[in-house]
């Protein structure tokens, strides 16, 4: 008796179905990827601003050099870490108010002694010059968040000294400052940060002698790449600048600025490039005034200094050179 196997038929394999292309440009482009999710911003930890009196800070690097017409020469003594002395020489010219268009130069010189004493908490700065001056600065720090500043000049000819008590406090987000000085001037300002990049101020100031006060208001909006500022103030100054980070060595700057009482209005252009052994700055402005301003570094605290500013409507030039020794 045989026994009986049944084959039962053996189903074809199962064939994928073709893949679907899509339609139009979805088939040309890639996948999206899945978008990144915004960071949110902790608006109880915003950074804190930089001081009101600085907010055009990295505009002035490359629009304000220190310029100067003849001879100086810098030298300063470390006597240990925290005190040193500096002596320097300049020789030059001074310019003298004339009513008439024409610029009037007297030459000059002057030699100047200076003490400074540099502690973590306490800055004592001093200067006295042949012609009789004397600066003094002092920066103290009370609390960790409260600073009181001295700046005072004092001079021989009457009614020239000034003097000034600065009282800054920094919070969390935010920065305060009062101010005394001689000639019955009050001032105060504040500035706030609102957001990230955005921080407002505002300012107001009191001239008891000459019986005027004046009120301003100023914005600053920075990021890694750039700065922009502006100021307005009930005096008629409109300020503005602009700050341009092309790279690590090279920045662009701007400014603009307006008197409604004068109608005056002057904008200036600058550069700040640093080298590997050199920084070069320079600016042109809208009154028809080239400056340029270079610091040559010979050897570790050897800095040799150019100076070049040319005024071609004034016909005023003037050129300086210098050496600065010691850090």
């Amino acid at each position: 008796m045989g026994s009986s196997v049944s084959h039962a038929a053996t189903p074809p394999p199962s064939i994928p179905p073709p893949p679907q292309h899509a339609v139009g440009l979805a088939g040309v482009l890639p996948p999206k990827s899945e978008e990144k999710s915004e960071r949110k911003v902790n608006w109880l930890n915003l950074p804190c601003p930089v001081p009101f009196e600085e907010i055009q800070r990295e505009a002035l690097m490359s629009l304000k050099p220190e310029l100067f017409e003849g001879l100086r020469f810098d030298f300063t003594k470390g006597l240990n870490q925290k005190f040193s002395l500096s002596h320097s020489v300049f020789m030059g010219s001074m310019e003298v108010p004339s009513q008439s268009s024409d610029t009037i130069k007297v030459p000059t010189a002057h030699y100047e002694f200076g003490a400074n004493f540099l502690d973590p908490k306490l800055m004592l700065v001093g200067r006295v010059l042949t012609d009789g001056r004397l600066n003094a600065r002092v920066k103290c720090d009370l609390t960790d968040n409260l600073t009181l500043k001295i700046n005072a000049q004092l001079t021989n000819e009457p009614h020239f000294s000034q003097g000034m008590f600065n009282f800054d406090y920094k919070g969390k987000d935010y920065r305060s400052q009062f101010q005394i000085g001689n000639n019955a001037f009050y001032g105060a300002n504040y500035i706030q940060s609102v957001s990230p990049h955005l921080s407002l101020g505002s300012e107001v100031f009191w001239l008891g002698h000459q019986r005027k006060s004046g009120v301003g208001f100023a914005a600053r909006y920075d990021t890694d790449k750039m700065v922009a500022t502006g100021q307005v103030a009930s005096t008629g100054i409109v300020a503005l600048s602009y700050v341009q980070k092309v790279s690590e060595k090279v920045s662009l700057a701007s400014d603009f600025m307006y008197n409604l009482m004068t109608r005056d209005v002057t904008s200036s252009f600058g550069y700040d490039y640093i080298l590997r052994q050199c920084r070069l700055r320079g600016k042109f402005d809208s009154a028809g005034c080239v400056a340029a301003y270079l610091e040559e570094r010979l050897n570790m605290g050897v800095n040799f200094i150019l100076s070049a500013e040319i005024n071609h409507p004034k016909k005023d030039y003037k050129f300086g050179f210098g050496m600065t020794v010691g850090e």
